[in-house]
């Protein structure tokens, strides 16, 4: 057996604390190393919960003894951060957004390719159970094939502040949508997209739209917003024989904020209710379609493998500058008013 793989994490905010931090300490082929944070009270918490050492650097992580380091911090530190592990000799896992553009994207993965690191973006709704249910039913043949792909993130949050460390909702929920969209459907041809800003938000925007269509013909038509009182459908795909329909959010996470994890549930992990499990449609007809069960558990587990040489990263980070690439189209749509087209 491989020994396993001595993982740090630098931040210990909303996405290190609830996705990150449980899902390490619960991979028995991560050794959880510590947490990177200068923060009296995060330190008091990784303290608390982990039992675990606090550095002030990633030097001092080096140094305790780290091949490896899961970054998720604002995402406009993201890259320097991210350089910084390669040039310290560390595997990274870079939460999304991966970059702010994708120049930085770009230049970064060539780094990580020049010093020969393994380097990932931990892109973990790829295995949520909708998202894998769906590539599922397209593989079975049960939609014959896919048309038009209708995806959602949409939460109410009306009179508060949209998260700044996301970078707004186009980076923050679009690295997800469309990194899913292009999973399904290949590169894509053009763009368009429009946005809303709030005026207490820093010039962040609360509620995107982004249509993409992809070299295959297949359309792409993604939302995400905190403002919205009456989030639609998590996803519908209509595929030339039927269409899949599924309401509600995948239930990984909500799992995590109440703190179990896969280790404390075990096969329980990432199972949906029935009730929540969507159903395929043709006209009248309505089949219900059994939820594949929800894997974010083998992001790490993928990760410690390429670490150790037995297999691929779990997402290459090629696909997070394309996904890039998109957004960026998706933010001159949005400022332009007109459809970006794609070489």
């Amino acid at each position: 057996m491989q020994s396993p793989i001595r993982i740090g994490l630098v931040g210990y905010g909303f996405g290190g604390r609830f996705f990150h931090a449980p899902l390490i300490a619960a991979e028995q082929a991560c050794d959880f190393v510590g947490v990177v944070t200068t923060s009296p009270e995060r330190r008091a918490q990784v303290a608390e919960r982990w039992d675990r050492p606090s550095y002030d650097s990633l030097e001092h992580l080096v140094r305790a003894g780290a091949e490896a380091v899961a970054i998720s911090t604002p995402a406009a530190t993201h890259v320097p951060l991210v350089r910084r592990a390669l040039e310290l000799g560390l595997a990274v896992v870079c939460d999304k957004p991966f970059a702010l553009d994708a120049a930085s994207a770009r230049a970064t993965v060539e780094l990580a390719e020049k010093l020969g690191r393994p380097l990932t973006v931990y892109q973990n709704r790829r295995w949520d159970s909708d998202f894998l249910t769906l590539r599922a039913l397209l593989e079975r043949g049960r939609l014959g094939t896919l048309v038009r792909y209708e995806s959602r993130f949409e939460r109410f949050a009306l009179g508060q502040a949209v998260p700044l460390a996301g970078g707004g909702t186009l980076l923050d929920f679009g690295s997800h949508l469309v990194d899913q969209a292009l999973v399904l459907s290949g590169p894509v041809a053009s763009v368009y997209a429009e946005m809303h800003r709030r005026d207490d938000t820093k010039g962040l925007d609360d509620d995107v739209f982004v249509a993409l269509t992809h070299r295959n013909g297949v359309r792409s038509h993604l939302w995400g917003s905190w403002r919205q009182g009456a989030p639609g459908p998590r996803m519908r795909a209509t595929g030339s024989t039927g269409t899949f329909v599924v309401d509600r959010v995948d239930g990984q996470e909500q799992a995590l904020l109440a703190g179990t994890t896969p280790q404390s549930e075990g096969d329980r992990w990432g199972r949906e209710p029935e009730q929540h499990r969507g159903h395929v449609r043709r006209g009248d007809v309505i089949e219900p379609a059994f939820p594949e069960r929800g894997r974010w558990d083998l992001f790490y587990a993928g990760f410690a493998a390429a670490v150790r040489g037995a297999g691929p990263v779990p997402v290459d980070p090629w696909d997070a500058v394309a996904t890039a690439t998109v957004l960026d189209a998706a933010l001159s749509s949005a400022r332009e008013g007109r459809v970006v087209q794609l070489s």
